[in-house]
């Protein structure tokens, strides 16, 4: 995967350089992951902090034009980016899992039935 930086606009107001670049690549389309890791790598940044807003690909060819954001701080990202683009680039952090909840004492069906036997007995 070679990239080929057509046009670089650093954005002090935003935060960020914006990235216009030809993708030259020899199998099939690689994915927004490999790209953000690539920009990451040229920019000196983090990949947390690299986002690629589109990888347009023609038929038959084997290159694509695409465009990219680097921001300064991964703060300034989540205030200005839109949540399904922070989604589409998968930076959002995981949410922890909920615990299981404890299983009560009487959680097997045999328990069960003996309190309910019992209960009638009353």
């Amino acid at each position: 995967m070679e990239i080929q930086v057509e046009n670089e606009n650093p954005n002090p107001l935003l935060k960020r350089k914006e990235i216009e670049f030809i993708l030259k690549f020899d199998d099939k389309t690689p994915s927004r992951s490999d790209v953000r890791k690539k920009i990451a790598g040229l920019y000196s940044s983090s990949e947390d902090k690299v986002v690629v807003d589109y990888i347009k690909s023609e038929f038959g060819k084997t290159e694509a034009k695409c465009y990219a954001k680097v921001y300064d701080s991964r703060e300034s990202l989540e205030s200005i980016e839109a949540k399904y683009i922070i989604n589409r680039n998968k930076l959002e952090e995981p949410e922890p899992e909920p615990e299981p909840e404890p299983e009560s004492e009487t959680g097997d069906i045999e328990g069960e039935a003996k309190a309910e036997s019992e209960a009638d007995n009353e």
